[in-house]
């Protein structure tokens, strides 16, 4: 039964640009290492050439073996298939020093395909199991192939510890060289006694504080390593006391550290605080300062209404005069021409009956 979700999902941007053999990382699959190469172009044109390789294969012993079973499924950004392996993983494949790795090649022409030129490949893989028994050499170690990748991580779980302890060793000796040679810690004070003395002029003596408490931790601790390095000298107990000293040292730091944070985020609160009513205030006061300055401006802009509509109102009563005055002008100018009017009907009925009284003497 395969697995629903991919043993690995190799995802390739602007693949459409590529030219050269594409690698992905070196991922891990039934307890061993493998990785893709991807060929775009293969050897023609819409050609796709898909490979598995084994992982370090030039690392192993010559012997190793390693049989899987696996298939390809070729991806577009929508997750649409375009391609699966025709293997279709049915068969166990071989993997071995003269073949470290097997393919598919395929024929598509993914430009058609392809969103945003972005190509992803699965691969399922099932069924690992490595042969032969001859595996790398690790760290000076030989190590079966079924087991190169456990311990491998095994090996770098142990680094950090080997390089700890490597480094107390390291402290330990130096201290017991300081205790053989006789030196003392005099100097050292005087000078962070001087060093105290012009950071309490320059008002910053809580940090002088802790750096006294941390010198007198100090040469406590140094006290404690000289005695403890002439009683003992074995490398067990050294390594106990010394990781105990180191612990203790680094919780006092972290100690003083977070004291140091604490008051710095008060002293930020604080003048936070401060800036934020002082921004209160001065806001406050330029809210008042604008609705002095909008009534101002109220005030200025009513006048210059007030103003405006006396213009108007004396210049209408101009322009009514003045329509006035004409009105009469042309009612004149009307009675003068219907008298005319009048005058001239007169003088035509006056020169009719003056014919009319012509006409009848005759």
């Amino acid at each position: 039964m395969w697995d629903q979700r991919p043993s690995f999902r190799f995802e390739i941007d602007n693949f459409s640009d590529k030219k050269d053999v594409i690698v992905s990382k070196v991922f891990e699959a039934g307890e061993c290492e493998w990785y893709l190469a991807v060929q775009p172009e293969g050897n023609y044109n819409e050609q796709l050439c898909l490979f598995l390789y084994v992982a370090n294969h030039k690392s192993l012993r010559t012997g190793w073996k390693r049989s899987a079973k696996y298939y390809f499924l070729v991806l577009n950004e929508s997750n649409k298939e375009l391609y699966k392996s025709s293997t279709m993983g049915t068969e166990s494949i071989l993997f071995c020093a003269e073949n470290p790795a097997w393919g598919s090649r395929m024929t598509l022409p993914l430009s058609m395909f392809l969103e945003n030129h972005k190509l992803i490949i699965e691969v399922y893989i099932k069924d690992v199991e490595a042969f032969d028994g001859e595996g790398g050499d690790i760290n000076g170690f030989q190590v079966f192939a079924a087991h190169v990748a456990s311990v491998k991580k095994t090996f770098a779980e142990h680094v950090a510890k080997i390089e700890y302890k490597n480094t107390l060793s390291n402290a330990c000796s130096k201290l017991s060289e300081l205790a053989e040679v006789g030196v003392k810690l005099e100097w050292l004070k005087s000078k962070f006694d001087e060093v105290s003395f012009k950071r309490k002029s320059a008002a910053d003596e809580s940090l002088v504080q802790q750096l006294e408490e941390r010198i007198k931790n100090l040469e406590l601790m140094v006290s404690g390593f000289k005695k403890d390095c002439l009683k003992s000298k074995t490398d067990e107990c050294r390594f106990q006391k010394l990781e105990e000293s180191v612990k203790n040292l680094e919780l006092m730091e972290l100690g003083l550290k977070l004291d140091s944070l604490k008051s710095k985020l008060e002293e930020v609160s604080l003048e936070k605080k401060k800036s934020h009513d002082a921004d209160e205030s001065r806001a406050q006061i330029l809210e008042g300062r604008l609705k002095k300055i909008e009534l101002m401006e109220t005030g200025s802009k009513l006048d210059s209404l007030k103003l405006k509509l006396e213009e108007i109102a004396l210049e209408r009563k101009k322009s009514y005069d003045a329509d006035e005055s004409q009105v009469q002008q042309l009612e004149e100018r009307i009675k003068n021409i219907e008298l005319m009017d009048i005058g001239f009907k007169l003088d035509c009925v006056h020169t009719k009956l003056n014919n009319a009284a012509d006409d009848s003497r005759v």
